[in-house]
């Protein structure tokens, strides 16, 4: 009898010892070790919080309701967030880093990392290090430590940069609206074209008392109506994205040639904003080509460009001559 239980015993014993190693195993079967290589985060309904930092910066992007915050007080761009969450989510490992490689591209070049903390709730689901580079299309080499391995990541069915989305730009995360104001917030409205100063305008709005002036005049015999239907243009005017892919050299080269359009937009409030164009011009195949469909765009004090569409701008480029009865 004792014989009996003691082997019972003892494959009891075997049989847990066996479940516990299949399911350590289970848990391990990245090729590069689990604890070293998952950077996915995976909530139990969904992710709540979002944290990014470096050496200078923080931004936070929290759910409230069904809407997304950052810092606490502006609203974000809806397709924004989804993208990342999607990255968040489906983040895998494109392949490993050698440490020569990592000191070559990261640590000999002053890379310094976005950390990300991801949240449910008050859980955190994961953080992880973010060293964004352009040595590689996806963006980015990641570390869930400073002592960790170090991986190249991508999302499988995107073949792009993601380490972009990491970024703490504040104005990335917001929506992408140039303009966002009715005509009785607007004070003055001034249009030149640069290549064309006889079509260009200045438009004041004083307490709805309306003219119009050319560069030095004030003018007369325009139509009252068309200039208070052109100022309802300035309620919700967008761009198509960040110009994020330009080098400062390229920065430098757009901000010194001479641009197309400059609109300027001075608020009853006396705060104004300043919106520079310039033509777009692209390379394809080793040849410049201007680009028919979108200019480049800054407005004062930024040292961001925009591109914009030709067919969201254009209601606002009009020439001096649109204002008078045909």
């Amino acid at each position: 009898m004792l014989m009996t239980r003691a082997k019972t015993a003892i494959i009891t014993v075997t049989t847990i010892v066996l479940l516990v190693l299949i399911v350590i195993l289970s848990r391990e079967r990245s090729p590069f070790g689990k604890s070293n290589s998952s950077f996915s985060s995976v909530p139990e309904k969904s992710i709540t919080r979002i944290e990014m930092s470096d050496d200078h910066s923080r931004i936070v992007l929290e759910k409230r309701d069904n809407v997304w915050i950052l810092n606490g007080n502006m609203e974000t761009r809806k397709n924004s967030v989804l993208f990342l969450l999607k990255i968040l989510s489906d983040i895998s490992i494109k392949s490993p880093v050698s440490e020569e490689l990592f000191n070559r591209e990261i640590n000999e070049l002053g890379v310094r990392p976005v950390r990300v903390k991801v949240y449910e709730g008050r859980k955190i689901l994961k953080s992880f290090l973010v060293y964004k580079t352009s040595a590689n299309s996806y963006g980015n080499v990641m570390k869930l430590r400073e002592g960790s391995k170090p991986f190249i990541c991508y999302v499988p069915g995107f073949d792009s940069d993601i380490g972009s989305a990491f970024t703490l730009k504040e104005a990335f995360w917001q929506p992408f609206t140039l303009f966002r104001h009715l005509p009785s917030e607007i004070s003055s409205v001034t249009v030149t074209h640069i290549n064309d100063p006889g079509s260009s305008f200045m438009i004041r709005n004083d307490e709805g008392s309306l003219s119009l002036y050319d560069p030095v005049n004030k003018l007369a015999g325009w139509d009252t109506s068309r200039i208070m239907r052109y100022l309802t243009y300035f309620a919700n005017v967008s761009f198509e994205s960040w110009a994020l892919e330009l080098s400062d050299r390229e920065k430098t080269s757009i901000a010194d040639s001479v641009p197309a359009y400059r609109i300027s937009l001075v608020f009853v409030q006396e705060s104004s904003i300043v919106l520079t164009l310039w033509i777009r011009k692209t390379v394809e195949n080793g040849v410049e080509k201007t680009d028919s469909d979108r200019l480049w765009g800054r407005t004062e004090g930024s040292n961001d460009f925009v591109v914009v569409r030709y067919m969201d701008i254009d209601p606002l480029l009009k020439n001096r001559s649109y204002f008078y009865p045909v």
